[in-house]
């Protein structure tokens, strides 16, 4: 048991260290009491979610149902909290697994105060001693509840009009993507006040930390145990407050050390051919791991917190239970048991059956980056056939002209990356580049692979694969635009391909040579809107989408696609988002990531969204490069 005495430390002078042996001995205790803890509190959780799952499997299917559209997203769903009737389901959730934070703490906090050996019996005797006063508890969590919300509106108000008088002149989504100056201000504004929020809330808990233990041990009605609670911490708070910033460091650390385990066992997992679905399966599996660990975190972390507290009450101790009362004891744990077991696995299945009438579709386009330029050497024909082969839905490539006039796939301005050859590409003729191998880089097995003109790839991939064809730009092109034109429109393939550039006015120019045709804007980085920029799609690196990108690409009319991305797990993430395009290396593996992910339930798909969430990665490929 922590000393009633440890209060007195700040007093005394005790310094920094004290105060940390302090909480890592109660750490150390209720980690002895585990077997009892985690087990409790993991069965209280289950219980939630028993609760949970239907309500919220109910309320995405009544979203479905009021929507414009058949089906929803993954994103559609994760972010229906922020609509009205997700906003009140979310406050029901948070209201059960806040009362099941103080039923855990109650038992716990009771086991306690307990004089005995036997911890098993002690926290059956506490579990029965919890039960008798839970209707005081909840009447207390619903008072402690208020009480915070009513610390926080004042804050939550100011923070409010400053983030919507700055916000208010362009949508939200603007904002969120571009972060102009005025709202980096502002975020910084908010967080100053979120940080003096942190510090009223400190001050206002470690005051009322008796607060709990006065209506459980005194029958202290639950209106009179704040007030009651800050008279009898008068003089104590100074040590409580630095030991409960502690509690939070420690646990914190706990968790990122967990996380950081977590990672690198994935990044483990080996993706090879025809295994993504093994893959995949071990990386939620892993997560699922993660997710067990956090709730055995979560429960000896509240058991410090139990035991940390309970050094600051000195009001009575109870008896502890005979061994007489320990079949009544049994019995009642037997039904608690039994009715959690029922609950939990009707809530499940009826969660699970609602869940499973939502429909979540993947409309998203697999665009081969230079081909299939993983598996093959980029940008050349090999590269093409093998994208093709893979059933990639376009075939991106790179086209320049030579010194001759003819447009070839190429996409840097000289030969010496891919064939150690100092020749830009405007200097090169068709018969000077019959000589270049660009192949062997790559492999000696594709040695006789020659930079191919555009009419090839065309020709290759009609009525198979469309192309997009990227104008690349070096301050040598003569007349690129009208010679692309030519070639597709004397093939006659205008509708199966599309144009894109870095270079925005060609893709202006582009517009207006064929204005029905589809041209898009190629971005790495961008300052200003760009949904505003003409053009039928934007195609952007992969760091720069996020739901409000998506968002406001939709809103404006076009297509989002996403580059390079070749790792399985970013792809999933990239397609729950909303893009609707995946430039990749690896064609086959984006078409596999589709297919597993076909074959999953609602409840298996939102499982795999907090995989891909937590930014790990399961690609081991070595790629050339990463630009576009």
């Amino acid at each position: 048991m922590i000393r009633l005495s440890s209060f007195n430390a700040c007093i005394e002078g005790e310094n920094f260290v004290s105060h940390y042996s302090t909480v890592t001995e109660a750490y150390a205790q209720a980690w002895a009491r585990r077997r009892v803890f985690v087990p409790l509190y993991m069965a209280l959780r289950l219980l939630a979610y028993a609760l949970i799952a239907p309500g919220m499997a109910a309320t995405i299917n009544l979203a479905v149902s009021l929507s414009d559209q058949p089906a929803l997203t993954d994103q559609d769903i994760a972010y229906f909290i922020l609509t009205p009737v997700g906003f009140l389901a979310t406050l029901a959730v948070l209201s059960i697994l806040l009362a099941v934070e103080v039923l855990s703490f109650s038992v716990m906090s009771t086991s306690l105060r307990y004089d005995g050996t036997d911890r098993l019996r002690t926290s059956l005797a506490a579990f029965g001693f919890v039960v008798s006063h839970v209707k005081d508890l909840l009447i207390f969590g619903l008072l402690f509840v208020l009480r915070v919300l009513l610390l926080v509106a004042p804050f939550a108000l100011v923070a409010g009009v400053i983030m919507l008088w700055v916000t208010g002149d362009y949508d939200i989504n603007y904002y969120l993507t571009y972060t102009p100056p005025s709202f980096r201000v502002a975020v910084g504004v908010v967080a100053v006040i979120l940080l003096a929020l942190a510090i009223v809330l400190l001050l206002r808990l470690s005051s009322w930390a008796l607060a709990l233990h006065l209506v459980l041990f005194e029958d202290v009605r639950p209106r009179d145990a704040f007030a009651a609670s800050t008279s009898r911490m008068q003089g104590k708070q100074t040590g409580l407050k630095i030991e409960l910033v502690i509690w939070v460091v420690v646990r914190l650390a706990i968790s990122f050390g967990v996380a950081v385990v977590a990672g690198l066992c994935i990044n483990l997992i080996p993706v090879t051919e025809g295994h993504l679905k093994s893959a995949l399966t071990f990386s939620m599996a892993i997560v699922l791991l993660w997710g067990l660990a956090g709730l055995i975190l979560s429960a000896v972390s509240l058991g410090a917190l139990a035991v940390l507290l309970d050094g600051f009450f000195e009001g009575k101790r109870l008896q502890a239970p005979t061994t007489s009362g320990g079949g009544n004891l049994s019995a009642r744990l037997a039904l608690t048991v039994a009715v959690g077991a029922v609950a939990l696995v009707g809530g499940v299945w009826m969660g699970n059956g609602l869940l499973e009438a939502v429909e979540a579709d993947d409309e998203v386009e697999i665009i081969a980056h230079r081909g299939a330029a993983g598996s093959r050497p980029e940008n050349t024909m090999a590269s093409v056939v093998k994208a093709i082969g893979d059933k990639a839905d376009w075939v991106e490539i790179d086209v320049q002209e030579t010194a001759d006039g003819e447009v070839v796939v190429m996409h840097d301005s000289d030969f010496m990356k891919l064939a150690g050859v100092n020749l830009t590409i405007w200097d090169a003729t068709m018969e000077d580049l019959a000589k270049i191998d660009i192949g062997s880089w790559f492999d000696p097995a594709y040695s006789d692979e020659r930079p191919p003109a555009l009419r090839e790839v065309l020709q290759a991939a009609r009525g198979k694969s469309k192309v997009l064809i990227e104008l690349k730009y070096y301050g040598h092109d003569v007349d690129l635009e009208n010679r692309v034109v030519a070639i597709v429109e004397e093939l006659g393939m205008q509708d199966q391909i599309a144009t894109m550039s870095l270079k925005y006015p060609a893709v202006q120019k582009m517009r207006t040579l064929r204005p029905e045709w589809r041209a898009g804007v190629l971005a790495a980085t961008a300052v200003g809107d760009l949904t505003a920029l003409d053009g039928d799609f934007l195609a952007v690196n992969a760091g720069m989408a996020n739901v409000a990108l998506v968002n406001s690409t939709e809103a404006a009319g076009k297509d989002l696609y996403v580059w390079t991305v070749n790792d399985p797990l970013q792809m999933s993430k990239m397609i729950s988002l909303g893009v609707d395009g995946l430039i990749t290396d690896e064609p086959a593996l984006a078409r596999q990531v589709l297919e597993f992910r076909a074959g999953l339930t609602p409840t298996e798909r939102m499982l795999l969204w907090m995989t891909e969430e937590l930014g790990l990665d399961l690609s081991d490929g070595d790629y050339r490069d990463n630009s576009p």
